[in-house]
């Protein structure tokens, strides 16, 4: 180790004894730290110099939680759902939290969850998938002759169409988590729609597949043939572990990138044809309605997007100083090339730390080192894709779509810091 030189050494000492002289008094002969956020703190007893009460006691053992559990002190990081959203809990959609999530995984318990008829509650032993028609073999698969097939793993984004959907005619909504949880991202495991499609042989008519849900819905939506083939995914598995009920078990189709309902759950049957087939939920529901009263129909590649997490309705600021901008971005065209962040509403842009992998049709995390001096600011974030396509402002994105939609609002989202350091959702004209 190379040696200190004397005015280092001076210099650190210096530090070391401003700091000391700076955070800690004396009373009696207990050291009290007085740094930010010792305030916070619930029980004194358990601060520097004192031994916390953790350390003096045995924990559980081993066993004691075979599956393991999130610690209780992070028991409000939970998926919460909007009441008055849907008549019934069994056609809604609960959000994830993503105020409290790291990285670009989601774990599987905080996954989003669409349902159009409730969780269906499927043995695997007994489940089937069915594929047929244009087919040169109509096959029926267990289970297990889907596990023996060669597997791939991808890390993917789901999300659904009507993420923000609700943000389209007014900021309404009071939390990250609402306004844009219908969104999450995880480490996908299955067999690819290409091998399945190669074991019973399509016909050259072949153009679209169809496919079907077990439960009580009999969800259903058409694919494109060229989608299918390209990336399309049979899983059965989601962050190291089968897929959890809410997400499908024992088998779904993951479409990358697309409309979050093409993804159906718990698979159990896909018809090849050669024209797509015009159900009731394609038709009259997942469509876009425009201003000149048509709508537009087949809208299914999710736009370029991005949402700050931190600071957020849930993540207000502290005091002045030093605050990290975070949050996440996503395309369902591809990688994200760049992410830029505004503090003053979009007047001044400035480029954004890409941390992390950056993936095709997969959150991508960014960061920002920014200093709040106490006034008020306006926090956005402008995400661009590896096409070239820009995330548009609300205003441009209304002007072309009206406001009557629902569906596919990828406009650029502002935060208010007000002077006290709370967050606003507010829209700019």
């Amino acid at each position: 180790m190379a040696k200190q030189k004397p005015e280092q050494a001076r210099t650190r000492s210096l530090d070391r004894r401003a700091f000391l002289k700076g955070s800690v008094a004396v009373v009696g002969s207990v050291a009290t730290v007085a740094y930010p956020g010792v305030s916070q703190a619930t029980n004194p007893e358990n601060l520097p110099p004192h031994v916390p009460e953790w350390s003096q006691a045995l924990g559980d053992g081993v066993d004691v939680t075979p599956y393991g559990q999130p610690s209780t002190y992070e028991n409000t990081v939970v998926r919460r759902n909007v009441p008055w959203l849907t008549a019934t809990p069994e056609s809604s959609i609960s959000f994830t939290p993503l105020a409290d999530l790291q990285g670009i995984i989601t774990p599987n318990g905080l996954h989003f969850c669409r349902h159009h008829a409730g969780v269906a509650d499927i043995n695997p032993e007994d489940h089937r998938l069915i594929i047929h028609g244009l087919v040169d073999r109509q096959l029926m698969f267990t289970m297990a002759d889907i596990k023996r097939m060669p597997a791939v793993s991808r890390i993917h984004f789901v999300e659904c169409a009507a993420n923000g959907g609700m943000e389209w005619r007014g900021a309404q909504l009071e939390a990250v988590q609402f306004t844009h949880g219908m969104i999450s991202c995880c480490e996908w495991t299955g067999v690819k729609m290409s091998t399945l499609l190669d074991e019973v042989g399509i016909k050259p008519a072949a153009k679209w597949l169809l496919a079907e849900g077990a439960d009580a819905a009999g969800m259903t939506r058409s694919i494109p043939m060229h989608k299918a083939l390209e990336d399309c995914i049979v899983v059965y598995a989601q962050n190291g572990e089968m897929l959890r009920p809410e997400q499908g078990y024992p088998l779904r189709l993951l479409v990358p990138g697309w409309e979050g309902n093409m993804s159906i759950k718990w698979l159990r049957r896909i018809e090849v044809g050669d024209q797509p087939w015009h159900t009731r939920e394609e038709t009259s529901k997942y469509t876009d309605l425009m201003p000149s009263g048509k709508a537009r129909q087949f809208t299914w590649f999710q736009e370029c997007n991005s949402v700050i997490t931190s600071p957020s309705m849930e993540k207000s600021i502290d005091g002045k100083g030093f605050v990290e901008i975070t949050g996440l971005a996503w395309t369902g065209q591809g990688k994200i090339k760049r992410v830029d962040v505004s503090v003053d509403g979009g007047k001044n842009w400035q480029s954004a730390q890409i941390d992390g992998p950056v993936l095709d049709k997969a959150l991508t995390r960014f960061r920002m080192a920014w200093r709040w001096d106490g006034k008020p600011a306006l926090l956005q974030s402008r995400a661009i894709d590896e096409t070239g396509y820009v995330q548009p402002e609300f205003a441009d994105l209304r002007r072309l779509r009206g406001e009557w939609s629902i569906y596919h609002n990828n406009s650029i989202h502002t935060w208010k810091i007000n002077t006290g350091g709370d967050v606003e959702n507010v829209q700019l004209s």
